[in-house]
């Protein structure tokens, strides 16, 4: 059984309307130039376990592009991580790390 209306990122789950549907927003959004990215970094540890995570958010542009810039703090940080729904996830306290690639690599954050 398939299910009629399928959850999305905003906590949408049902619909009694048969004619319902999500609107996803465009995927193929233009990518800022790094001087025009605000990027936010924060430590987080919810629903982790307790396991300490840098989550980098406020990423505007294509998925592919995310998942690029990604690859690259992983790889400055000597971690592993993850990317989904717009943030950056960087295992452990990388804080210091991350600002430091950011203002080296000409982004802006906050």
């Amino acid at each position: 059984m398939s299910k009629k209306n399928k959850p999305d990122s905003k906590g949408f789950v049902y619909s009694t309307d048969p004619d319902f549907k999500f609107e996803y927003e465009q995927e193929n959004r233009e990518t800022l130039p790094r001087s025009q990215q605000i990027l936010k970094v924060r430590l987080d540890t919810k629903q982790r376990a307790g396991k300490v995570v840098t989550l980098i958010y406020g990423f505007i542009g294509k998925e592919e592009d995310l998942r690029e810039l990604e690859k690259k703090l992983k790889s400055f940080c000597g971690t592993g991580g993850s990317s989904k729904d717009g943030e950056i996830m960087i295992q452990g306290d990388q804080r210091e790390k991350v600002m430091q690639w950011f203002t080296k690599n000409g982004y802006k954050n906050v």
